[in-house]
């Protein structure tokens, strides 16, 4: 456990918490996360989880950007929405079919540590974080999916702090759904 890892973890915790409660600081808290994990995930050889993060601060940006227009055009914040059936079926359909391409492609070219459980992380966390950043209220459930496998993921290569901060977002990620929900704009 290295002093990224504990602060990554305890920054991640307010980033998340932030976010459930829709406060808008939860992005810039989220960049330096993100940052810090990459360092970490470089260490244990989680190359999908060092490419996560790249996109996740690019997101993290777009994001803060979105949810600060956002509040501009509408006087207020950007309202939370759902997706359609088709459109939450594309994403799912999509992103399995990246998750096996991703997946295999690390398996055979690099020396990835459970390549296709890492690949799933990075891709439904891309899904999941553009999701939040629309506020789009199926983006929880993204993270629900990504939180479960990761809890095991980041346990059997040692990071119990990233796997208990994971054990700790799957809860969250369910508050989420659920204080998110009762904020919908229903169409």
């Amino acid at each position: 456990m290295s002093g990224a890892e504990v602060v990554a973890t305890l920054l991640g915790l307010l980033g998340v918490g932030l976010m459930v409660r829709q406060h808008v600081w939860a992005w810039p808290v989220g960049i330096v996360q993100v940052i810090l994990s990459a360092w970490v995930f470089w260490a244990a050889r989680l190359y999908s989880d060092v490419v996560l993060q790249g996109i996740f601060l690019v997101l993290q940006i777009y994001g803060w950007w979105a949810w600060t227009l956002g509040r501009a055009r509408a006087g207020a914040t950007l309202p939370v929405t759902r997706l359609g059936a088709r459109a939450t079926a594309g994403f799912t359909v999509a992103g399995l079919l990246a998750t096996a391409a991703w997946g295999e492609g690390m398996r055979r070219l690099t020396d990835a540590a459970l390549p296709h459980a890492d690949a799933f992380i990075l891709v439904f966390s891309v899904l999941a974080q553009w999701l939040q950043a629309r506020k789009r209220l199926e983006s929880w459930l993204g993270w629900i999916a990504v939180n479960v496998v990761a809890v095991g993921v980041y346990a059997s290569r040692g990071l119990l702090l990233f796997a208990g901060l994971y054990a700790v977002f799957l809860v969250l990620a369910v508050e989420g759904y659920r204080a998110w929900r009762r904020t919908e704009v229903r169409s």
